[in-house]
């Protein structure tokens, strides 16, 4: 009986709080009209699309650290954060409402999940990961065309006013935004067929087996997200199942995102692009070239140096969070020698379709497993949809 009535309070908290969202942003809207960065033909706007432990830090990094992108890393945490009673599928149109506003650099939109007294660029989840706040006009830990470090950015930067961050988004061309936290893509076609941006959806999927290799090192730091992905399941289902379920919700996801960018009128579609962790591992320098098309960005020389160092360098890397140089080649193999095969046959079978489409080999042994000779790469299954190709 407590448990119900707590329950209930929960929800009227939760409705609570989305009505009083919504109606932050129907004043808003009425209150300021549309602001000068709305109108079209503007800037570039850029959404990572993917899962957690797929490799999209190091993509989000890609866009980074290039000198004409201004850079967020899953500014949507914060409505997960604000709203952690909510599902995957409630939080849907408030995390697609706040990538917007970050897209026209209206920073004013954080103010519904911030509390008070969160007004410095330092109350941003992951800010230091993003060289736009740590060079002009936003702060001045390097120069604005330097590649920067995290370390420096967070020792310097961390008490700049909140202002900085929408004018320093204003000075850039481009847009780009990480997000690990849509389902799909009929939620983002509000966003597609917006005349005030000009978004590139990059979609970047990765082998279910190494994906749930690396987040059973990392748990415990994704255990508010996977509940709230799996929602009333939770509780109903036994924790060694939880990542399982978790693991079929990603691959359903990566699978209907797929077909319905296939399925987007010819126009739209261009708008899509979907990599493979994998290919990109093998072939970072052209992978990036292939990127940096798409999004009308240049593949300056300095960049091509970085993004060679930081994809051959020694071992898996030494942080679970950060972009680290480390070998990419060997990360994206870590699993056929690091997760039982029990585990791979299980999750080959939760994720079977999504590896079928998506050209992900299943291993019929554990000796296929370990034999890193035998590549488990293939075509994809159908074609890609049309678009920039590698």
């Amino acid at each position: 009986m407590l448990q119900k009535s707590k329950a209930k309070v929960l929800l009227v908290i939760m409705v609570v709080q989305f009505a009083a969202i919504i109606l932050f942003f129907q004043l808003r809207s009425h209150r300021q009209g549309p602001s000068p960065e709305e109108e079209p033909g503007g800037r570039v706007h850029v959404l990572i699309l993917s899962s957690w432990r797929s490799g999209s830090s190091f993509v989000g990094q890609l866009f980074n650290k290039h000198p004409d992108v201004f850079y967020l890393m899953e500014p949507a945490w914060h409505v997960w954060q604000a709203l952690s009673q909510g599902t995957a599928a409630a939080l849907h149109m408030a995390v697609r409402d706040l990538v917007r506003s970050v897209f026209l650099c209206d920073m004013d939109v954080f103010d519904a999940y911030m509390g008070p007294g969160s007004r410095k660029q330092s109350s941003l989840f992951q800010w230091p990961v993003s060289r736009a706040l740590c060079s002009p006009p936003a702060c001045g830990a390097f120069p604005r065309d330097d590649i920067g470090d995290v370390d420096t950015c967070r020792s310097s930067c961390g008490k700049e006013p909140f202002g900085v961050v929408a004018e320093a988004c204003r000075s850039y061309s481009h847009v780009a935004v990480k997000e690990v936290r849509f389902f799909n893509l009929r939620v983002l076609y509000p966003l597609l067929t917006d005349p005030s941006l000009d978004l590139r959806v990059v979609h970047l999927v990765r082998d279910p087996r190494a994906v749930f290799r690396s987040r059973e090192g990392t748990i415990g730091d994704l255990m508010r997200d996977t509940r709230i992905v799996l929602g009333r399941q939770w509780e109903s289902t036994k924790e060694e199942d939880r990542h399982y379920r978790l693991m079929q919700a990603v691959c359903q996801s990566h699978t209907e995102i797929y077909e319905a960018a296939r399925a987007l009128p010819a126009p739209l579609r261009d708008r899509y692009l979907l990599l493979r962790y994998e290919d990109l591992a093998r072939a970072p320098l052209a992978q990036v070239s292939r990127l940096y098309n798409f999004t009308g960005l240049h593949f300056l020389p300095r960049l091509q140096l970085w993004v060679h160092n930081v994809t051959h360098g020694q071992g898996l890397g030494q942080y679970r969070f950060q972009t680290n140089a480390r070998s990419a080649l060997n990360v994206s193999q870590a699993w056929r020698w690091s997760l039982p095969y029990r585990k791979v046959v299980r999750l080959q079978d939760t994720c079977k379709e999504a590896m079928a489409l998506l050209g992900y080999r299943p291993v019929l042994s554990e000796q296929e497993q370990r034999d890193r000779s035998l590549d488990l790469l293939t075509a994809m299954r159908p074609s890609q949809p049309s678009g920039p190709g590698p």
